[in-house]
Parts: C-alpha cells; structure tokens; sequence
C-alpha cells in the first residue's frame, strides 16, 4: 500500500464533518443537499469536503439523470484498518493490548445527528 494513499485516507478521516458524512452513507446513498442538511454551512463547502473523501477513495458518486448520489465506498477503509491491525499486531512495546480492555471501541455515532 503506498503511503501517500494511507494520508489521504487519514487526514480525510480526520475531520469530524468527513467523519459525519461518512456515518450518513453507511444507511446508503445520498445527495449533496441530503448530506448537506445537518450542517451549518454552504452548499460549495459540503462539496470541498465530499472532493477529499472522493480523492481519499471513501467516497463514490454516479451520475443519476440530473442528480449525483454519493455512496460509501469501504475499499480505502479496509486499507487503513490493515494498516492499524498491522500496527497493533507488530508492536511488542507500548501500554495496553488485547487483555487490556474490549477488543475494540464501542461504536459512537458521530455528534451531528441525520
């Protein structure tokens, strides 16, 4: 896996809004005024944000008619959980481990509700 795909992956996953939006999608596709709706901000500025999460890979949009859905796409998500998994599994120093605590986080919904 190159690195520069891992970046992109990470630092779109790095902001809560690309987070949200990607929360949305795991209930299916959704246009940009639909994805939109929760937020206080503009149209053009949900778009910027769906571009890097399109570039990242996380993000998929087909051309329906007049309309562009957007769909999740878990493909770059699988490559940063290997990743992580790989991290995690490879290192012998550091505190906590799989008799440390659950195996993984509980799932939480990101803070802006759909």
């Amino acid at each position: 896996m190159a690195s520069d795909e891992l970046s992109r992956i990470m630092a779109a996953l790095a902001d809560p809004t690309r987070r949200a939006i990607l929360f949305r999608l795991t209930r299916g596709e959704a246009s940009v005024t639909e994805l939109a709706a929760p937020f206080a901000m503009t149209m053009p500025a949900v778009s910027r944000h769906l571009r890097v999460l399109e570039h990242a890979g996380l993000v998929r949009r087909r051309r329906d008619a007049q309309r562009r859905p957007c769909r999740l796409d878990t493909t770059a998500l699988w490559t940063a959980v290997t990743w992580l998994r790989d991290l995690v599994t490879e290192s012998d120093e550091g505190t906590g481990g799989p008799d440390d605590g659950p195996a993984r986080p509980a799932r939480r919904a990101p803070d802006v509700t759909f």
